[in-house]
């Protein structure tokens, strides 16, 4: 929020012992009321001063400390718990500002607190920072705050973040070694068009004989080096310059999701992503009380697939009609049959979110077992592709000498 002010304050706790600190606040008053909620009685509040030098936190354009999942989930997890414990909500935030190791999502929680001591709810107060809280998190808070279960709907969002934050790891560790391998060998064939090649390049110019075709097409690729990494530097930045501008863009999403979904190998496990993140938000939602059509709204929006969004939005307006949950996603090629006929069998039984829980945790560990099968397969094969590369190359440089060493051999 706007307006807000660092103060430097001292005064006594609970216990009558002196205690030294700052605050953010929008006025000196608000600032010893804020103290009042702390349980600290206020000696002296003013205005702090700015730091210098070392003292002076540096924010560094586009390196700021962002707020992840993880982060969330922590906050989610502390803040059920002291609700649940009694303390009120006021006095939750100011404890979660001052003591969150995140600045970023510290600073944030103090401008939630602040709109909260405004008369403004906590998810209003959410919802003030679409960047920083997602749908699901404000939607399930609101939810919660409704039905006077507002400690239990941040259990669930804890828990669901949590394992969102754990799916992530399983995938990132599957891919991290093909990456680096890969990285590794453009590395090395760049290492040997830009400074290997020309030596021999030299070589065999004083040989005075013609090169073999995969020689020759080395020796031109090498050359080519001089306009091609530069080039190659600034297309490549001006395509992460645009990326970053439109990857969530609609056009490029409805292009790029389909694609995806239908790569081999990959797509089959982005679907199954895709099905156990719809699975367990969904299951979150309806145990939070968020109406189905709403909670269909928000799930496509976070399932992180064009494909999964634009089919939800069909169930939707399917359900709006008077359907079933799963008989329109029934005729969405992009749910399998197991998981329509669970969620009919839920619906039917009155145990929706039990079955999609049992949906998602069935997903979470097919993700698993088909991310350790990808990196066992991946393993030989990228292996086998670096031999390819570097091997190929040189043997490529050495046939010309072998060339030479037969016709001497044979004279």
């Amino acid at each position: 929020m706007a307006g807000l002010v660092a103060y430097a304050y001292s005064g006594r706790d609970s216990g009558g012992k002196l205690v030294k600190g700052k605050l953010e606040a929008t006025s000196e008053g608000a600032a010893a009321s804020r103290l009042h909620t702390m349980g600290i009685s206020p000696i002296e509040v003013s205005v702090a001063p700015a730091g210098t030098g070392l003292n002076r936190e540096i924010n560094i354009a586009g390196f700021g400390g962002g707020v992840g999942l993880k982060d969330l989930a922590i906050m989610s997890r502390q803040m059920a718990t002291m609700i649940g414990s009694g303390l009120s909500l006021l006095r939750t935030l100011n404890i979660l500002a001052e003591q969150t190791e995140n600045k970023t999502l510290a600073g944030i929680l103090g401008q939630v607190r602040d709109g909260v001591e405004t008369g403004v709810s906590i998810s209003e107060a959410f919802a003030a920072h679409p960047d920083t809280f997602p749908p699901i998190m404000v939607n399930m808070v609101r939810a919660g705050e409704t039905g006077g279960f507002l400690d239990d709907a941040l259990e669930s969002i804890a828990e669901n973040f949590e394992k969102e934050v754990k799916l992530r790891s399983t995938i990132k560790s599957a891919m991290t070694y093909p990456v680096i391998v890969l990285v590794m060998s453009l590395g090395a064939v760049l290492i040997m068009l830009i400074f290997i090649v020309p030596i021999f390049k030299e070589m065999f110019e004083g040989m005075g004989s013609e090169l073999p075709l995969p020689t020759q097409l080395l020796v031109t690729l090498s050359e080519s080096m001089i306009w091609f990494v530069p080039l190659l530097l600034v297309v490549s930045i001006i395509f992460a310059v645009w990326w970053s501008k439109n990857k969530n863009s609609e056009e490029v999403r409805k292009f790029k999701d389909p694609i995806l979904l239908k790569l081999p190998v990959f797509g089959k496990l982005l679907q199954k992503i895709a099905v156990a993140r719809f699975a367990r938000n969904f299951s979150n939602m309806i145990g939070a009380g968020v109406p189905i059509l709403h909670a269909l709204k928000i799930v496509g929006e976070t399932s992180g697939n064009w494909v999964i969004e634009n089919a939800l939005n069909e169930v939707a307006e399917s359900v709006r009609q008077g359907q079933s949950i799963s008989a329109p996603l029934l005729a969405q090629p992009v749910f399998p049959p197991m998981v329509t006929q669970m969620i009919a069998v839920g619906e039917d039984a009155g145990s929706l979110e039990t079955m999609l829980d049992k949906i998602a945790d069935f997903y979470d560990q097919e993700v698993e077992a088909a991310t350790e099968q990808l990196t066992a397969a991946i393993e030989p094969l990228m292996i086998a592709f670096l031999g390819v590369v570097i091997g190929g190359m040189v043997v490529a440089l050495y046939m010309p000498i072998f060339g030479i060493a037969g016709a001497v051999n044979g004279s």
